[in-house]
């Protein structure tokens, strides 16, 4: 029954982004309001991820003597995987939640029958363009987290082996090539449009009363974390296939 009424929300929301108004301006406000508020949170949790990532692996390397591959393992591991995936964890945590309780709380409170009176068309104006800010937005912050998680396993790396940081980062992007970069962003843009997606669904169609605000901000992370997984493991999957071909 859910299934079937998040596709045609879905649907709904496919049609409208095409139609006038554009709500350009509401677009802009989501998108700084959204990268602003989980720049910080996604910059600490993806530096903790390079050290802890880097620290655990390193022991390892050493027995086999090939700690000088740690900058290639590392950079792959977080472009290709870890860096997507936990921004998106960290983003649907903060942001679904967020966009949860925000249409929750407008529908409890009638905001949201005030504007279909009034003649305004509200999905247009607080769902489509929320959906629209997280699909370009999350893709953003996966490339910040990156970033700052490797710059984060680069300092454990110049502590513990005295690697320079031209040398590091030469070595990781000596070992990322074009197959590895264009899948994890393509499917960062999914991951951004289930966050929007589903955040917009369970605050739309928020129901009993102010209890159902925050069922819906916890349904909405609980749901979008495992659309999540489904996700990656259909972009890994695909993106297998290629590799293959």
């Amino acid at each position: 029954m859910e299934i079937g009424e998040l596709t045609y929300f879905t649907i709904r929301c496919f049609k409208e982004v095409f139609k006038k108004p554009y709500e350009l301006k509401e677009f802009l406000r989501q998108c700084y309001s959204m990268g602003n508020r989980s720049l910080l949170l996604v910059g600490i949790t993806g530096f903790i991820i390079g050290l802890v990532l880097t620290l655990q692996t390193r022991p390892t390397l050493m027995e086999f003597g090939a700690v000088s591959w740690m900058p290639s393992m590392v950079g792959i591991s977080i472009v290709r995987e870890i860096g997507p995936m936990i921004t998106a964890l960290v983003c649907a945590g903060k942001i679904g939640s967020g966009i949860g309780a925000e249409l929750g709380s407008m529908r409890v409170t009638e905001q949201i029958d005030a504007m279909e009176v009034s003649g305004t068309n509200p999905f247009k104006y607080l769902v489509v363009t929320r959906i629209m800010a997280t699909t370009f937005m999350i893709p953003l912050l996966v490339i910040f987290g990156d970033a700052i998680a490797l710059y984060g396993s680069y300092l454990v790396e110049h502590l513990k082996g005295d690697v320079s940081f031209a040398l590091y980062f030469n070595q990781v992007f000596d070992s990322l090539e074009f197959g590895d970069i264009v899948p994890a962003t393509a499917k960062s843009f999914f991951f951004g449009f289930a966050i929007g997606l589903v955040g917009c669904f369970k605050g739309y169609y928020c129901k009993k009363g102010t209890a159902g605000v925050g069922i819906a901000a916890n349904s909405a992370v609980v749901f979008t974390s495992l659309l999540l997984f489904v996700i990656d493991f259909i972009a890994v999957f695909i993106a297998d296939i290629f590799y293959d071909l």
